[in-house]
């Protein structure tokens, strides 16, 4: 039988904040234990969109944000789009995900199935105790920081959240899967997604002393107009840097729970005896700011590596050649789709860009690409793009958290449509309206410092403009493997009929039914009867 497809998909988790891959303040033991036996970890996998539904849209079809249109949070998958999951499904997979999918429309619910067999709506959990200090959520500052810090918990000492409920139903379809078909599994899982909350064990699992130090604002030059549009909504100019702390510890904790979540399941996979023929995906979807900066949460186009560089772990099902460790491989989350789908053993029904993980999995040493890119944001006029507008007719509320992102990307200028390439040791980053900027990752690390106008970069910048031209060129689109027919039957026959002497009529109407060419019909006409003509033909 075909290898299950499990993915495990916590959402808005940075690559850093996994302990294998350097972060000494990180609590990630299953994840950092895997990638040594089990699995191969990507130290350089990056999403294609910085924000939730676009990269899952991306990952999803192995096609880029800008292909289809697929750049905002309120345009998912349309009827007709293909996804890994309709592929598989149609390909004799049981797909089973949960609600928590921020990819397929939900005006039409027949779409839904469309794409999964199963589909996990869950609710039925109470909402979360509150912060232990109850008072200090209450400070208009970590409102907008989204900072929440310790959860209470209940009388059984846990704090069950969807995200618990949502791995229990998990576990339950692996232990109850159909026995005639593989499983492919979503689990998309909302943390370590703001508000920064979390409980106890998790809470006190981070060391604050080890926690990696924060890139404030001041320390940085020539970064993207959304930055400072947030930050002037947000006001956390007077966040003390002990807050930031407590909000960087608490995300950690959030990922530290993730980790132990990610061990039920595979558990769980290992109690079934399904472990060995499974196909383990973990990732997320995009990073999170998480204090960097001077801001919170995420922004739709601007091109960090704290909100595009993204946890990649893949262990493959037993018969396949792993060489478990870190990668320092360049990947995107497209090629997540091009190597589900090669290990499914399923063609794909459309172009894609996704290259195939395999070999890298079989040597963490290969070179799979020279470079990676990321895009976001909108053209001058598309108000319908911005996030603001998409909450309804009064645009979205200060009384909300996201106010200060969404309100920003009102200004056509701070949210303007740009696209970042990235290399091993430079990124590029083009918007319109904007002026450009360019990094050297080996010398600023951290993307403090724009150097786009540094005449000593100047063949770097030409290189790197000419890799993002020739990039958008080959992506511009893509082209069905279906044909569509110009013509329909009845047409074809109207034109064919009076070229058809009587007695083959039923031979020239069978062919007209199997779809041949009406040019190829017409030229056999001509050569088996000549000018025939009969005007009377019904």
């Amino acid at each position: 039988m075909k290898p299950n497809i499990i993915i495990f998909n916590p959402d808005e988790m940075r690559a850093d904040t996994l302990g294998h891959l350097g972060n000494p303040a990180a609590h990630t033991p299953f994840l950092d234990e895997m990638a040594k036996t089990d699995a191969v970890s990507f130290r350089h996998a990056f999403c294609q969109n910085p924000v939730c539904v676009p990269s899952r849209c991306s990952f999803s079809t192995g096609l880029y944000p800008h292909v289809n249109g697929h750049r905002t949070m309120a345009h998912l998958l349309r009827p007709g789009e293909e996804s890994i999951f309709s592929e598989l499904k149609h390909n004799g997979y049981y797909v089973w995900m949960n609600a928590r999918n921020d990819l397929v429309s939900a005006q039409d619910e027949a779409s839904l199935y469309y794409h999964a067999d199963e589909i996990y709506y869950g609710g039925n959990v109470p909402k979360a105790k509150g912060p232990v200090n109850s008072e200090s959520a209450k400070n208009p500052l970590d409102f907008y920081a989204m900072y929440q810090g310790q959860l209470e918990i209940d009388e059984t000492g846990r704090n069950y959240s969807h995200d618990d409920e949502d791995v229990d139903a998990a576990i339950f379809k692996i232990k109850n899967k159909p026995k005639d078909k593989p499983l492919c599994l979503f689990l998309g899982l909302t943390y370590p997604h703001p508000p920064y909350q979390v409980e106890e064990p998790f809470f006190s699992m981070i060391d604050r002393s080890k926690l990696a130090k924060r890139i404030s604002p001041e320390e940085c030059s020539g970064k993207a107009a959304i930055q400072q549009a947030i930050r002037n909504q947000q006001n956390l100019q007077d966040y003390p840097e002990s807050r930031w702390s407590e909000l960087r510890a608490t995300y950690l904790g959030m990922v530290a729970k993730v980790d132990s979540q990610f061990r039920r399941l595979c558990d769980a996979l290992k109690e079934c005896g399904e472990y060995d023929n499974s196909a383990i995906f973990f990732f997320s979807d995009h990073g999170d700011f998480a204090g960097d900066f001077g801001l919170s949460e995420k922004a739709q186009n601007t091109f960090e590596d704290c909100l595009t560089n993204v946890p990649l772990l893949i262990k493959p099902p037993k018969d396949s050649p792993v060489d478990p460790g870190v990668s320092d491989s360049l990947v995107e989350l497209v090629d997540f789709y091009a190597t589900a789908m090669e290990m499914a053993g399923t063609a794909s029904t459309h172009t894609h860009y996704g290259r195939s993980l395999t070999r890298v999995l079989a040597n963490r040493s290969a070179v799979l690409r020279e470079f990676v890119t990321c895009e976001g944001g909108r053209n001058p006029g598309e108000i319908h793009c911005d996030e603001f507008h998409a909450g309804g007719p009064d645009g979205t509320s200060p009384y909300s958290p996201y106010y200060p992102r969404h309100f920003a990307q009102t200004d056509p200028d701070a949210h303007a449509k740009g696209f970042m390439i990235r290399t091993k040791d430079y990124k590029y980053i083009s918007r319109i309206n904007e002026a450009d900027e360019l990094y050297d990752l080996k010398q600023d690390p951290e993307e403090r410092f724009n150097i786009i106008s540094n005449p000593q970069y100047a063949p770097v910048l030409l290189d790197m403009k000419k890799k993002l031209r020739l990039w958008l060129m080959e992506t511009a689109d893509i082209v069905p493997f279906n044909y569509d027919k110009r013509f329909s039957e009845g047409m074809v026959w109207a034109e064919i009929k009076h070229l058809v002497p009587p007695e083959h009529l039923e031979e020239f109407r069978e062919k007209v039914k199997k779809g041949i060419n009406k040019f190829v019909i017409a030229a056999e006409c001509q050569r088996r009867f000549g000018d025939y003509w009969n005007p009377d033909t019904e």
